[in-house]
C-alpha cells in the first residue's frame, strides 16, 4: 500500500477544513447582502472565500493531502457562492433576472450531465483552465457590482468596471458550459474505460 492511498481517502485534511469554512461563509455572505445590506462585510466574506479557495489548492499540493471529498467539495462551494451571489444580486435588482436564470440553468444542466455520467461509470467533468477563469472573473465581478450599487461618482466608475467583468464572466461561464456539454456528448459516444471518464466543471 502506498502512502497516497490512505491520504486520498481521508476526510479530515487541512484543505478540506478550509473548504468547510468557505462553505459556512455562504449563508453569512447571503445574509449580509439581503439583511443589513452590509456590502463591505459581504465583499470581505467573498474575498476571504476566494483567498481560501486558492489556499486550499496550494496546501493540498504542498501537504499531499488530496482527497475525493476535496475534489467534490471545492468546486461545489464555488458553485454555492456563485448561486448565493446571483440570488442576492437578483433580489436587490442589481443584476437582471434573465442573467441569473441563464447562469443557474448552466449549472443545473451540468449537474444532470454529471449524474448521467456517474451512472455510466465516469467521474465528473475534467475542470478546464477556461472554466476556472470563468468562475474567477464572476467572483471578481460580484463584489464590484455590490460596491458599485450607489449614486456617487465613485460608485458609477466601479459599476462600469463591474458590468464589464460581469459581461465577460457571463460569456465565459456560458461558453464553458457548452464545452462541458460537448465533453458529456463525447463521453456517451465512447465505451467506458476502467479509469473512468471526464471529471466537475469549473
Amino acid at each position: 500500500m502506498t502512502v497516497e492511498e490512505p491520504v486520498r481517502d481521508r476526510w479530515v485534511t487541512v484543505p478540506n477544513a478550509l473548504s468547510v469554512l468557505r462553505l459556512l461563509g455562504v449563508p453569512l455572505f447571503l445574509w449580509l447582502m439581503l439583511g443589513p445590506q452590509a456590502d463591505g462585510w459581504a465583499v470581505a466574506v467573498l474575498a476571504a472565500g476566494g483567498i481560501s479557495d486558492w489556499l486550499d489548492g496550494k496546501l493540498a499540493r504542498l501537504l499531499n493531502q488530496y482527497s475525493r471529498l476535496g475534489a467534490v467539495l471545492d468546486p461545489a462551494v464555488d458553485r454555492l457562492y456563485i448561486l448565493a451571489a446571483l440570488v442576492g444580486l437578483g433580489l436587490r435588482e442589481i443584476v437582471p433576472w434573465w442573467v441569473v436564470a441563464a447562469l443557474i440553468a448552466r449549472d443545473v444542466v451540468l449537474a444532470v450531465c454529471v449524474l448521467v455520467m456517474r451512472g455510466r461509470g465516469y467521474g465528473p467533468f475534467v475542470v478546464t483552465y477556461l472554466g476556472k477563469a470563468a468562475t474567477f472573473v464572476l467572483l471578481y465581478a460580484f463584489p464590484l457590482l455590490l460596491l458599485g450599487d450607489g449614486p456617487g461618482p465613485v460608485e458609477a466608475v466601479v459599476r462600469a468596471i463591474a458590468v464589464a467583468f460581469a459581461g465577460w464572466g457571463t460569456a465565459l461561464y456560458l461558453w464553458t458550459g457548452v464545452l462541458y456539454v460537448a465533453q458529456f456528448v463525447l463521453a456517451l459516444r465512447r465505451p467506458v474505460t476502467p479509469s473512468g471518464g471526464p471529471a466537475g466543471g469549473g
